[in-house]
């Protein structure tokens, strides 16, 4: 099975989502979206397929993230934002072929392996 994690390795979620991912198996795709941002399109895509909103994407707890969320931004420039500022993308955005999930606790990643 493949599988593509954005993955920070300085959060410990991530990096547990990782290793559940190794477990299983898994030929990994890491992308360290930090030094290599989701474009737009990107983005759009991996909510729309995970059934989440670009807003439930992300990273309250990064100032910019939570003063976005209370802003009546729409999805366009909240996408925009998360590209330009990708430290707001809450992490880790975990595609199989299976679906999209944000590993949130990490075990969640089990849902599509």
């Amino acid at each position: 099975m493949n599988a593509t994690i954005y993955h920070n390795p300085r959060c410990g979620t991530s990096r547990n989502t990782l290793a559940l991912l190794n477990e299983a198996g898994a030929d990994v795709t890491v992308i360290e979206y930090l030094k290599h941002p989701p474009t737009v399109t990107e983005l759009a895509r991996l909510y729309a397929r995970a059934g989440i909103s670009p807003r439930d994407g992300l990273r309250l707890t990064e100032p910019d993230a939570k003063a976005l969320a209370d802003s009546d931004a729409d999805d366009a420039t909240i996408l925009e934002t998360m590209t330009i500022n990708p430290i707001i993308i809450q992490r880790p955005l975990v595609e199989t072929d299976k679906g999209v999930v944000l590993a949130r606790p990490p075990e969640t990643v089990r849902t599509i392996l």
